[in-house]
Protein backbone atom coordinates (compact mmCIF):
# COMPACT_ATOMS: atom_id res chain seq x y z
CA UNK A 1 0.00 0.00 0.00
CA UNK A 2 1.19 3.52 -0.83
CA UNK A 3 0.76 6.06 1.97
CA UNK A 4 1.88 9.06 -0.08
CA UNK A 5 0.17 12.16 1.23
CA UNK A 6 -0.97 10.40 4.41
CA UNK A 7 -0.10 11.78 7.84
CA UNK A 8 0.81 9.19 10.48
CA UNK A 9 1.22 10.17 14.15
CA UNK A 10 3.13 7.67 16.30
CA UNK A 11 3.56 7.95 20.08
CA UNK A 12 6.44 6.22 21.81
CA UNK A 13 8.35 6.63 18.55
CA UNK A 14 11.85 6.91 20.02
CA UNK A 15 12.45 3.14 20.21
CA UNK A 16 10.99 -0.35 19.89
CA UNK A 17 7.63 -0.84 18.19
CA UNK A 18 7.11 2.90 17.71
CA UNK A 19 10.43 3.43 15.97
CA UNK A 20 9.98 0.37 13.76
CA UNK A 21 6.45 1.46 12.87
CA UNK A 22 7.79 4.86 11.82
CA UNK A 23 10.30 3.15 9.54
CA UNK A 24 7.66 0.90 8.01
CA UNK A 25 5.28 3.79 7.29
CA UNK A 26 8.14 5.90 5.89
CA UNK A 27 8.98 3.09 3.48
CA UNK A 28 5.42 3.46 2.20
CA UNK A 29 5.97 7.21 1.67
CA UNK A 30 3.86 8.43 4.59
CA UNK A 31 4.61 11.69 6.36
CA UNK A 32 5.50 10.72 9.91
CA UNK A 33 5.01 12.58 13.19
CA UNK A 34 7.36 11.24 15.86
CA UNK A 35 6.11 11.70 19.41
CA UNK A 36 8.05 10.89 22.57
CA UNK A 37 9.36 12.56 25.71
CA UNK A 38 12.99 12.32 24.54
CA UNK A 39 13.69 14.76 21.72
CA UNK A 40 17.31 13.60 21.35
CA UNK A 41 16.23 10.03 20.66
CA UNK A 42 13.60 11.25 18.22
CA UNK A 43 16.29 13.17 16.35
CA UNK A 44 18.24 9.93 16.03
CA UNK A 45 15.18 8.19 14.59
CA UNK A 46 14.74 11.12 12.19
CA UNK A 47 18.21 10.50 10.77
CA UNK A 48 17.18 6.94 9.92
CA UNK A 49 13.99 8.12 8.24
CA UNK A 50 15.64 10.73 6.03
CA UNK A 51 16.74 8.12 3.49
CA UNK A 52 13.08 7.56 2.62
CA UNK A 53 12.72 11.24 1.63
CA UNK A 54 9.53 11.69 3.60
CA UNK A 55 8.25 14.62 5.63
CA UNK A 56 8.97 14.31 9.36
CA UNK A 57 7.78 16.27 12.36
CA UNK A 58 9.39 15.75 15.76
CA UNK A 59 7.22 16.48 18.80
CA UNK A 60 8.70 16.15 22.27
CA UNK A 61 5.62 15.36 24.34
CA UNK A 62 4.76 13.47 27.52
CA UNK A 63 1.40 11.99 26.56
CA UNK A 64 0.45 11.51 30.21
CA UNK A 65 0.14 15.30 30.38
CA UNK A 66 -3.07 16.52 28.74
CA UNK A 67 -1.77 20.04 28.09
CA UNK A 68 1.29 18.69 26.28
CA UNK A 69 -0.90 16.46 24.11
CA UNK A 70 -3.09 19.42 23.18
CA UNK A 71 -0.02 21.45 22.24
CA UNK A 72 1.39 18.55 20.21
CA UNK A 73 -1.86 18.14 18.27
CA UNK A 74 -1.86 21.86 17.44
CA UNK A 75 1.65 21.53 16.00
CA UNK A 76 0.57 18.57 13.87
CA UNK A 77 -2.59 20.17 12.52
CA UNK A 78 -0.88 23.51 11.90
CA UNK A 79 1.82 21.83 9.83
CA UNK A 80 -0.20 19.18 7.99
CA UNK A 81 -3.83 20.24 8.38
CA UNK A 82 -4.96 16.68 8.93
CA UNK A 83 -4.12 13.29 10.39
CA UNK A 84 -4.85 9.95 8.73
CA UNK A 85 -3.41 7.38 11.10
CA UNK A 86 -2.85 7.64 14.86
CA UNK A 87 -0.70 4.95 16.46
CA UNK A 88 -1.09 5.02 20.25
CA UNK A 89 1.99 3.03 21.11
CA UNK A 90 3.63 4.75 24.10
CA UNK A 91 3.56 2.70 27.26
CA UNK A 92 5.62 1.10 30.01
CA UNK A 93 5.33 -1.41 32.81
CA UNK A 94 6.56 -1.81 36.38
CA UNK A 95 6.94 -5.29 37.81
CA UNK A 96 6.05 -6.11 41.41
CA UNK A 97 3.33 -7.41 43.68
CA UNK A 98 0.47 -4.94 44.07
CA UNK A 99 1.02 -4.81 47.82
CA UNK A 100 4.63 -3.73 47.26
CA UNK A 101 4.07 -1.18 44.51
CA UNK A 102 3.48 2.45 45.40
CA UNK A 103 0.11 3.88 44.43
CA UNK A 104 2.02 6.46 42.39
CA UNK A 105 3.67 3.68 40.35
CA UNK A 106 0.29 2.19 39.48
CA UNK A 107 -1.13 5.63 38.67
CA UNK A 108 1.81 6.48 36.40
CA UNK A 109 1.23 3.36 34.29
CA UNK A 110 -2.46 4.18 33.94
CA UNK A 111 -1.74 7.81 33.04
CA UNK A 112 0.64 6.91 30.21
CA UNK A 113 -0.72 3.60 28.93
CA UNK A 114 -4.42 4.36 29.16
CA UNK A 115 -5.12 8.06 29.70
CA UNK A 116 -2.33 9.06 27.30
CA UNK A 117 -4.10 7.00 24.64
CA UNK A 118 -7.40 8.68 25.52
CA UNK A 119 -5.86 12.17 25.35
CA UNK A 120 -4.33 11.52 21.92
CA UNK A 121 -7.49 9.90 20.59
CA UNK A 122 -9.71 12.72 21.83
CA UNK A 123 -7.52 15.41 20.32
CA UNK A 124 -7.27 13.85 16.81
CA UNK A 125 -10.60 12.04 16.49
CA UNK A 126 -12.68 15.19 15.75
CA UNK A 127 -10.53 15.90 12.67
CA UNK A 128 -10.90 12.32 11.46
CA UNK A 129 -14.67 12.47 11.91
CA UNK A 130 -14.78 15.80 10.09
CA UNK A 131 -12.95 14.36 7.07
CA UNK A 132 -14.85 11.03 7.39
CA UNK A 133 -11.64 9.03 7.18
CA UNK A 134 -8.80 7.86 9.38
CA UNK A 135 -7.68 4.97 11.52
CA UNK A 136 -6.65 4.69 15.15
CA UNK A 137 -4.29 1.90 16.16
CA UNK A 138 -3.91 1.15 19.84
CA UNK A 139 -0.92 -1.02 20.71
CA UNK A 140 -2.04 -3.05 23.71
CA UNK A 141 -0.78 -6.48 24.71
CA UNK A 142 -1.96 -10.01 25.32
CA UNK A 143 -1.87 -8.70 28.91
CA UNK A 144 -5.13 -6.97 27.96
CA UNK A 145 -6.75 -10.41 28.22
CA UNK A 146 -4.76 -12.14 30.96
CA UNK A 147 -4.12 -10.90 34.48
CA UNK A 148 -0.43 -11.61 35.05
CA UNK A 149 0.88 -11.83 38.64
CA UNK A 150 3.30 -8.99 39.30
CA UNK A 151 1.86 -6.90 36.46
CA UNK A 152 -1.49 -5.78 37.89
CA UNK A 153 -0.98 -2.09 37.13
CA UNK A 154 0.17 -2.77 33.58
CA UNK A 155 -2.57 -5.33 32.89
CA UNK A 156 -5.21 -2.94 34.24
CA UNK A 157 -4.05 -0.23 31.84
CA UNK A 158 -4.18 -2.59 28.87
CA UNK A 159 -7.55 -4.07 29.88
CA UNK A 160 -8.78 -0.46 29.97
CA UNK A 161 -7.30 0.27 26.54
CA UNK A 162 -9.01 -2.75 25.01
CA UNK A 163 -12.36 -1.92 26.63
CA UNK A 164 -12.22 1.71 25.52
CA UNK A 165 -11.27 0.62 22.00
CA UNK A 166 -14.12 -1.88 21.78
CA UNK A 167 -16.68 0.74 22.82
CA UNK A 168 -15.24 3.26 20.36
CA UNK A 169 -15.19 0.60 17.62
CA UNK A 170 -18.99 0.32 17.87
CA UNK A 171 -19.48 4.09 18.12
CA UNK A 172 -17.46 4.71 14.94
CA UNK A 173 -19.39 2.31 12.72
CA UNK A 174 -20.39 4.08 9.52
CA UNK A 175 -18.28 7.16 10.27
CA UNK A 176 -15.43 6.33 7.91
CA UNK A 177 -13.03 6.16 10.88
CA UNK A 178 -11.71 2.81 12.07
CA UNK A 179 -9.99 1.57 15.21
CA UNK A 180 -7.89 -1.56 15.65
CA UNK A 181 -6.04 -2.89 18.69
CA UNK A 182 -2.72 -4.68 18.11
CA UNK A 183 -2.01 -7.10 20.96
CA UNK A 184 1.46 -8.69 20.86
CA UNK A 185 3.04 -11.05 23.36
CA UNK A 186 6.54 -10.63 24.83
CA UNK A 187 8.30 -8.35 22.36
CA UNK A 188 12.06 -7.81 22.38
CA UNK A 189 12.24 -4.10 23.23
CA UNK A 190 13.61 -1.90 26.02
CA UNK A 191 10.27 -2.36 27.83
CA UNK A 192 12.09 -4.72 30.19
CA UNK A 193 14.90 -2.27 30.93
CA UNK A 194 13.06 -0.88 33.96
CA UNK A 195 14.98 -2.06 37.02
CA UNK A 196 11.84 -3.65 38.52
CA UNK A 197 12.10 -6.39 35.88
CA UNK A 198 15.33 -7.63 37.44
CA UNK A 199 13.06 -9.63 39.75
CA UNK A 200 10.76 -10.91 37.02
CA UNK A 201 10.89 -14.54 35.82
CA UNK A 202 12.63 -14.76 32.47
CA UNK A 203 9.88 -15.53 29.99
CA UNK A 204 10.87 -16.10 26.38
CA UNK A 205 10.54 -12.98 24.23
CA UNK A 206 9.86 -14.37 20.78
CA UNK A 207 8.70 -11.35 18.79
CA UNK A 208 10.84 -8.66 17.22
CA UNK A 209 9.64 -5.06 17.28
CA UNK A 210 9.68 -5.06 13.47
CA UNK A 211 7.27 -8.01 13.33
CA UNK A 212 4.79 -6.07 15.44
CA UNK A 213 5.41 -2.88 13.44
CA UNK A 214 4.44 -4.65 10.22
CA UNK A 215 1.22 -5.71 11.93
CA UNK A 216 0.63 -2.08 12.94
CA UNK A 217 0.87 -1.05 9.29
CA UNK A 218 -1.53 -3.83 8.32
CA UNK A 219 -3.91 -2.73 11.08
CA UNK A 220 -4.11 0.76 9.56
CA UNK A 221 -6.38 -0.61 6.83
CA UNK A 222 -8.01 -3.44 8.78
CA UNK A 223 -11.73 -3.62 9.66
CA UNK A 224 -10.93 -5.81 12.68
CA UNK A 225 -11.20 -4.71 16.29
CA UNK A 226 -8.16 -6.65 17.48
CA UNK A 227 -5.18 -8.35 15.88
CA UNK A 228 -3.22 -10.66 18.18
CA UNK A 229 0.46 -11.27 17.43
CA UNK A 230 1.27 -14.07 16.87
CA UNK A 231 -2.16 -15.15 15.67
CA UNK A 232 -2.14 -18.57 17.37
CA UNK A 233 -2.25 -16.86 20.80
CA UNK A 234 -5.82 -15.91 19.89
CA UNK A 235 -6.70 -19.54 20.67
CA UNK A 236 -5.53 -19.14 24.27
CA UNK A 237 -7.56 -15.95 24.61
CA UNK A 238 -10.63 -17.70 23.21
CA UNK A 239 -10.27 -20.55 25.71
CA UNK A 240 -9.81 -18.08 28.57
CA UNK A 241 -12.96 -16.15 27.65
CA UNK A 242 -15.00 -19.29 26.90
CA UNK A 243 -13.91 -21.47 29.80
CA UNK A 244 -12.61 -19.02 32.44
CA UNK A 245 -13.36 -21.39 35.32
CA UNK A 246 -10.98 -23.92 33.73
CA UNK A 247 -8.32 -21.67 32.24
CA UNK A 248 -7.83 -19.04 34.96
CA UNK A 249 -6.60 -21.54 37.59
CA UNK A 250 -4.19 -23.05 35.06
CA UNK A 251 -2.81 -19.67 33.96
CA UNK A 252 -2.43 -18.55 37.57
CA UNK A 253 -0.60 -21.74 38.49
CA UNK A 254 1.79 -21.39 35.54
CA UNK A 255 2.74 -17.81 36.46
CA UNK A 256 3.03 -18.53 40.17
CA UNK A 257 5.27 -21.51 39.49
CA UNK A 258 7.50 -19.43 37.23
CA UNK A 259 7.93 -16.83 39.99
CA UNK A 260 9.30 -19.44 42.37
CA UNK A 261 11.73 -21.00 39.88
Amino acid sequence: MDYSGKIVVITGASSGIGKESALEFAKLHASVVLVSRDRNKLEEVTKELLKYQTRILVCACDISQKDQVNEMSKQVLEKFGTVDVLVNNAGFGIYGNSNDLKVEEIESQMRTNYLGMVYCTKTFLPKMLEQKSGHIINVASVAASFGIPGMAGYCASKFAMLGYSESLYHELKGSGVGITVVSPIMVRTNFFNHNSFNNMPRYTTTLSANTVAKTVVRAASSPRLEIVVPQFVRIAIWFKHTFPYLINPIVGQIFRRSKTN
